[in-house]
C-alpha cells in the first residue's frame, strides 16, 4: 500500500524531478497535490481546492503501472525506472519500422485472396493476403511499411514455401 501512496501522491518537492506518465505520456509535476486514501481501493485527490473522487482498478507494482478511475475516467500511471531511462538514452526505446522489399511465401499452400493492389501503401499489420495451407487459412500481414510495386500471384496459385508473393516499392 505504501508503494500505491507514492505513486498517487506527488507533492512538489518530494517528487517533483521524477519521470511520470499519464496514460503513457510524459508529465511534468510541477503543482502540490495531496492524496488520502479511504481503503486500499478508494482515494480523494485535492488539487488547486477541488476535490476528486479515486478508484484503483489494476496494480501492477513490479512494472510501476496503476490503472485508477478518477471521476469515472480511467488513467494509467506510470514511473520511469533507472533501466527505462538508460534504453532512452541509448535510443532502444525507438520503435524501428522496417521498409518492406518483398513478401515471400512462408509455406507452400494455396492463394485463397489478395486484400492488396499496385500502388496501395501498407502499414505493420496491414492485411496482404490469405494463403491456404493444411487445410487453415493463413491471413499474411505486413511486417513494415511501403508501397505495393507488383503482385506476382493471383487467387487460387498454388505457391511453394519461399516464393516471392508481392514486391515493394
Amino acid at each position: 500500500m505504501a508503494e500505491m501512496f507514492v505513486i498517487l501522491q506527488y507533492k512538489q518537492g518530494q517528487m517533483a524531478n521524477q519521470n511520470w506518465k499519464l496514460d503513457g505520456e510524459k508529465v511534468v509535476v510541477n503543482h502540490q497535490s495531496n492524496v488520502v486514501w479511504e481503503d486500499d481501493r478508494f482515494f480523494s485527490v485535492e488539487h488547486k481546492g477541488q476535490i476528486f473522487h479515486g478508484e484503483l482498478m489494476e496494480e501492477s507494482l513490479e512494472d510501476r503501472k496503476l490503472k485508477i478511475k478518477i471521476n469515472h475516467r480511467e488513467f494509467v500511471v506510470s514511473k520511469d525506472g533507472p533501466l527505462d531511462q538508460l534504453i532512452s538514452e541509448l535510443g532502444l526505446d525507438k520503435i524501428k519500422v522496417r521498409k518492406l522489399q518483398q513478401l515471400k511465401s512462408p509455406m507452400p499452400g494455396r492463394i485463397v485472396g489478395i486484400d492488396v493492389k499496385v500502388g496501395d501503401e501498407v502499414e505493420v499489420g496491414n492485411p496482404l493476403l490469405t494463403l491456404e495451407a493444411m487445410k487453415m487459412e493463413n491471413v499474411l500481414k505486413s511486417e513494415g511499411v511501403g508501397i505495393v510495386k507488383s503482385i506476382e500471384i493471383q487467387a487460387g496459385d498454388v505457391v511453394d514455401k519461399g516464393a516471392v508473393l508481392i514486391s515493394f516499392e
